[in-house]
């Protein structure tokens, strides 16, 4: 049935009742100046349901900010591999104590494409040193595919994240290493290991 309400402007072009569960929900199918929607989670347990609330919200947020900011960078691990392939590169240029933060910087980069192997279960020393190969050779768009278990051009691909949630990651990231390497002492409160002694007995 086609369900249009002149006052408003709406049209549907089905409307029904329909039973999820325990509860009733009005189902309005065909409008096409909607925009909003309404997603209906279901599980077997709470925290699964939790879980997939937090992975959803994460997901459509990096849709918005992929919209609002449209500069891209290809995922899985391949803009981590380029910058550390290119930091190492730079690195040999430098004299000095710079040169090892500026190396140590380069490793831990890959410690990004390393954990997605691993939650993945692949090889990831595998998957790295192939990694490694192809950035040396100028494909600096491959990344991790985990689909075909070995690697791929992500951007080709169309994995994709947006540049401004990299800058962000990689700007906390230094804050909080520059913030950790600040502190020059820690201060402990010697009563924080203290136990009192047992009560007397009768007491």
């Amino acid at each position: 049935a086609v369900v249009s309400t002149q006052s408003t402007g709406g049209h549907c072009e089905l409307f029904e009742e329909i039973q999820i569960g325990n509860e009733r929900y009005n189902k309005f199918t065909g409008c096409p100046k909607a925009k909003t929607c309404t997603l209906i989670l279901r599980g077997g347990a709470e925290q699964f349901i939790d879980e997939t609330e937090r992975s959803l919200h994460d997901a459509i947020m990096i849709v918005r900010r992929a919209m609002k900011n449209d500069s891209v960078v290809a995922g899985g691990g391949a803009i981590e591999m380029e910058l550390s392939k290119e930091l190492k590169s730079y690195a040999k240029t430098i004299h000095g104590k710079e040169q090892l933060l500026i190396t140590a910087y380069a490793k831990a980069l890959e410690i990004i494409p390393r954990q997605l192997c691993d939650n993945a279960g692949f090889d990831a020393t595998v998957i790295l040193n192939k990694l490694r190969q192809r950035h040396a050779q100028g494909d600096k768009w491959m990344g991790m595919d985990i689909t075909s278990e070995d690697i791929a051009d992500n951007f080709v691909a169309c994995v994709w994240e947006p540049s401004i949630v990299k800058k962000n990651a990689l700007t906390a990231a230094c804050e909080a290493c520059c913030t950790i390497l600040s502190i020059d002492e820690t201060v402990k409160n010697p009563n924080s290991n203290y136990k009192a002694p047992n009560a007397m007995p009768g007491m």
